[in-house]
C-alpha cells in the first residue's frame, strides 16, 4: 500500500531538486565568506569594465572639445577626480554586491536546512516499517 505521506514529501523533495535545488547546492557547497568573497571579486570586475567603458564613452562624446581643453585643465585633478568617481563606483558596486550575495546565501541555506530535514523525516518514515 502506498503511503500518502511519502509520496507528498518526495513530490515536494523532486520538485526543489528540479528547480531551485541545482543552484542552492551549488551556492552550499561554499563557505560563506568564499561564496561573498567570490561574487564580490565578479562584481569588482564587472564595475570596473563597465567604469571603463562609461569613461571612455564620455571621452569619445565631446572628444574635440577635450583636446583643446587638455593644456587648460588640471591634469592631476582631473585624474583625481577620475579616481574618486571610480572608487565610489567600485566600493558602491562592493556594499551593494555584499548584502545581495550575503542575503542569496543565507536563503540558500536555510532552504538546503528545510530539504535536509525533509529528507530525514523521509528516512524516519522508512525506517518506522511503513510501506
Amino acid at each position: 500500500m502506498i503511503n500518502e505521506e511519502r509520496v507528498v514529501l518526495m513530490t515536494k523533495m523532486q520538485f526543489y531538486e528540479e528547480n531551485e535545488g541545482k543552484k542552492n547546492v551549488k551556492i552550499g557547497s561554499y563557505f560563506r565568506s568564499d561564496y561573498i568573497s567570490f561574487q564580490i571579486l565578479k562584481s569588482v570586475i564587472s564595475a570596473t569594465i563597465a567604469f571603463l567603458i562609461v569613461f571612455a564613452l564620455y571621452l569619445l562624446y565631446d572628444f574635440e572639445e577635450f583636446m583643446q581643453n587638455v593644456y587648460k585643465m588640471d591634469l592631476l585633478d582631473f585624474a583625481k577626480n577620475v579616481l574618486i568617481a571610480y572608487g565610489i563606483t567600485v566600493v558602491s558596486y562592493g556594499v551593494i554586491s555584499y548584502l545581495v550575495y550575503s542575503y542569496r546565501y543565507s536563503r540558500a541555506k536555510k532552504s538546503l536546512k528545510n530539504y535536509y530535514n525533509h529528507l530525514k523525516k523521509l528516512n524516519s518514515l522508512y525506517d518506522d516499517g511503513q510501506s
